[in-house]
């Protein structure tokens, strides 16, 4: 019952808008940061320099893209949370760091009262990445070859909490199998990094982080976990069409400013976004790194996230992973 007055009372407060007062008109007047949670490389790096570069065009100031990794990105997330609410620090937010840590384990910030939500970049699914060395070529096949070793195939993942190893952990309940999970810090592009050099045989990776290695050989690619197949990749079935139905998981990038901002600012920049997600330069650029440009308000973003933590709340128990 705390958990839904405090989401009421979040969303409450997001659509009545902040009651500090707002100079959009001289902001930015100085260089603005946004901190990514993850290391230079990884899909949420690409998403966060690919508005950096539009946002610094439209207000005629640099942003740049400040990459924070660790302790599954709420390093980044309570930099942002205890930084001024001028804003000139945002956060690049994905679940790991936003709904799903805080309800996993203990963090030194509030998911819901230490932000303001600004707008989703877009969303994008995961893809189950191997080694061409594991002996599978579809989902069926990696479910006999690990329930035949179990307890003996590995895979990467961003540390407990993250919104990777909990999705595995679903999955693997589901399919009835174990595997040994093996944890890397600063996103997707170490583990990428690893699975290619065969260190780790399998990964429920971002599909920008894997596609370009699928093409050469080096990455095989098994299922993708949104509801229809990834126009990237046309050709991998979804998790659903595997049998496993209702298996949806997806991830989402948004900018976010610490608590307090000004609501003046905050619409200004999320009209920003969603006319820079609706450009064609900007729309290419974003599904090339396997993304689905979205570009929603603060209040529909505050919803999303209320809705998120529901889930993966729910999904902790299901998984029978306990908090910490």
């Amino acid at each position: 019952m705390r958990l839904w007055n405090e989401i009421f009372l979040f969303t409450a407060l997001i659509a009545l808008g902040s009651a500090v007062p707002a100079h959009s008109q001289n902001w930015p007047h100085k260089t603005v940061r946004i901190i990514a949670p993850f290391a230079a490389g990884g899909s949420s790096d690409g998403i966060a320099r690919i508005i950096a570069q539009r946002l610094g065009e439209v207000y005629g100031q640099q942003f740049v893209v400040d990459n924070r990794p660790g302790a599954s990105g709420t390093i980044a997330a309570e930099t942002v949370a205890r930084s001024p609410a001028d804003p000139y620090t945002l956060l690049m937010g994905t679940p790991s760091q936003i709904t799903i840590a805080p309800t996993a384990t203990r963090t030194l910030y509030d998911p819901l009262k230490d932000f303001a939500p600004i707008s989703v970049i877009g969303t994008n699914p995961f893809v189950l990445a191997v080694h061409p060395s594991l002996p599978v070529r579809n989902l069926a096949e990696f479910i006999e070859e690990v329930r035949a070793h179990p307890n003996k195939i590995a895979y990467a993942h961003g540390g407990f909490g993250t919104i990777v190893h909990l999705s595995m952990a679903l999955f693997l309940k589901r399919a009835g199998i174990e595997m040994i999970p093996v944890t890397y810090k600063g996103g997707a592009a170490p583990a990428v990094a690893d699975v290619i050099a065969g260190h780790v045989p399998s990964y429920l990776a971002p599909l920008a982080s894997v596609v370009p290695y699928a093409s050469t050989g080096e990455l095989r690619l098994l299922a993708v976990s949104s509801e229809k197949r990834a126009p990237q990749i046309p050709q991998v079935p979804t998790f659903i069409e595997a049998g496993f139905p209702g298996f949806k998981v997806l991830t989402w990038n948004g900018l976010m400013a610490p608590a307090g901002a000004p609501t003046e600012i905050i619409d200004n920049i999320a009209k920003e976004i969603s006319l820079a997600v609706r450009d064609q330069k900007v729309a290419e650029r974003l599904n090339n790194s396997g993304v689905d440009p979205l570009g929603n308000s603060p209040e529909e973003f505050a919803t999303m996230i209320a809705a998120d933590i529901a889930f993966w709340t729910e999904a902790l128990k299901i998984s029978g992973t306990q908090p910490k």
